[in-house]
């Protein structure tokens, strides 16, 4: 008989919950001042719906066929491949004005940088996106397969977070940053990467190749160790020991600005020590290779890019000048989102980063410039993942903000899938992103700095095309004159420069 009562009581809880998951309000029931709400049958059966629409692995398939240039066998295939992807490609990354010649002068000088026995910098600032030298690594690796130049690039002089690229470690240094835990200096040289270690005394920084590098992308040689300081002390040496190799000491005399003290080794390296003594500021140390193109990781963890004006104008201008940066990436939008509850809110950030775009452009004028929006991001609405309100408002205002001010724009947001995309990539198997719905996963962050990499080398595709053609035939067919006859033109087939390097 107990076992009859126990089975009915089972079975009416069954009947209630049953009920209540068909029957209860959507909108809830206001108890005591508390909204109660009960998952109903038409939200559940919603969201199967959705995720049985969204499938990430075509999502990525997709964007990266959008990038993909059949080995053209005609120029006419080539222009309209150009032209379609100017101006219809949701993937590609969008100009100022449309114009496709937007990156061409650091393609030229990216090119000659081997023949000129230079190594010019990508500066890529971002949020805690790229922290751990994610997405930038991979990007890094394909500019120095396509360009020349190897190593894991800039560090600063004490790295709170470890990275895949390089392992390091100080001693007797003090480190400050601009904003955050670190303590703050009383002054506002703080260098590019937002933050130095200052040296007093006897210190030391010691560095290595990571273990972990390969899994993620290759690290490769380091035949350059660099270091960029400023404000030091009358006698500052700086030493640096690695291997068997001698290298020579370096003295300098009281100096209030920025100096570069660099060592070009006779073969590689994959781990060092540079010893300090006396007073100066560290603000970076640059691990490279031979001649061609660097990229160096400035991950600001809660930054929302709103603070390069508390920057010392004076140095920030001579740094990017001695290490001859030539392109800026700034990656932000994701951490202000939780601030913003309307359009006036959008609106003011947007004059916070005009302020911003407008202080980097005085101090780095030789630069190119390219902004990156946020990725999607999850957050719960009645027990349901989905888009934060406001940030496809706020992808659309950072585009148009960025465009009209002359910086170039990847839509990140759109890239990975759009609304709700996010929580499909957290389900995907394996992830793509964290469990914080903010965060991509190593494989994620691989995702999209493949393709980022792949939409800024299809325009040096179409770069390295044009020098074939003359100019006003490419203008008149990208603007949809096809009167010329372009079949007639001399002609080698087109081989794309971007070739797969990872396993999807």
């Amino acid at each position: 008989m107990k076992s009859i009562r126990t089975l009915l009581f089972i079975i009416a809880i069954i009947a209630i919950l049953v009920a209540g998951w068909y029957f209860f309000p959507a909108e809830g029931l206001s108890v005591g001042g508390y909204n109660l709400r009960f998952p109903s049958f038409a939200d559940d059966s919603a969201e199967k719906n959705q995720e049985e629409q969204v499938d990430v692995d075509a999502v990525i398939d997709n964007v990266n066929k959008s990038y993909r240039m059949a080995y053209t066998e005609t120029l006419y295939d080539s222009l309209c491949f150009f032209r379609d992807y100017l101006k219809e490609n949701p993937n590609r990354i969008y100009l100022p004005n449309d114009d496709y010649t937007y990156f061409d002068s650091i393609f030229a000088q990216f090119e000659h940088a081997e023949a000129v026995g230079k190594t010019y910098r990508v500066m890529y600032y971002g949020d805690s996106q790229i922290e751990m030298d994610r997405i930038s690594s991979v990007f890094r690796q394909k500019l120095q397969e396509l360009f020349g130049g190897s190593g894991p690039s800039m560090i600063p002089a004490i790295q709170p977070v470890a990275t895949i690229s390089v392992t390091q470690h100080a001693s007797n240094l003090r480190r400050h940053m601009v904003y955050g835990d670190a303590a703050r200096a009383g002054h506002n040289r703080y260098g590019i990467m937002w933050q130095f270690g200052q040296a007093a005394g006897s210190s030391s920084i010691s560095f290595s190749q990571s273990t972990h590098s390969q899994a993620f992308a290759k690290v490769k040689e380091i035949t350059k160790v660099s270091v960029l300081l400023g404000n030091n002390s009358e006698g500052f040496t700086a030493s640096l020991k690695c291997d068997t190799i001698a290298t020579e000491p370096k003295t300098l005399a009281a100096d209030e600005g920025v100096s570069l003290l660099t060592w070009t080794l006779p073969r590689s390296i994959k781990k060092g020590t540079i010893s300090f003594k006396g007073s100066g500021e560290i603000y970076a140390v640059m691990l490279d290779g031979e001649a061609g193109v660097a990229v160096d990781n400035v991950a600001l963890r809660g930054c929302a890019g709103n603070l390069f004006t508390r920057l010392n104008e004076s140095v920030m201008r001579q740094s990017f000048d001695l290490i001859d940066t030539r392109l800026i990436i700034l990656q932000f939008g994701g951490n202000r989102m939780p601030g913003i509850a309307g359009t006036k809110n959008i609106s003011s950030y947007m004059t916070e980063l005009e302020n911003q775009i407008d202080y980097m452009k005085q101090v780095a004028p030789q630069c190119t410039f390219l902004f990156i929006g946020p990725a999607d991001m999850g957050k719960s609405y009645n027990g349901k993942m989905g888009t934060w309100k406001g940030l496809p408002e706020l992808n659309d205002s950072l585009r148009a903000m960025a465009l009209r001010n002359d910086v170039a724009y990847w839509d990140m947001f759109n890239v990975m899938g759009g609304e709700g995309s996010m929580a499909q990539w957290v389900k995907h198997s394996p992830p793509l992103a964290g469990p914080d719905y903010i965060h991509f996963t190593f494989r994620g962050a691989q995702e999209i700095g493949a393709s980022l990499a792949k939409s800024f080398t299809t325009y040096y595709d179409f770069y390295q095309l044009r020098q074939r053609i003359p100019n006003q035939d490419v203008i008149d067919f990208v603007n949809g004159d096809e009167r010329q006859n372009v079949q007639k033109m001399p002609y080698t087939r087109m081989i794309p420069s971007y070739k797969p390097f990872y396993d999807n």
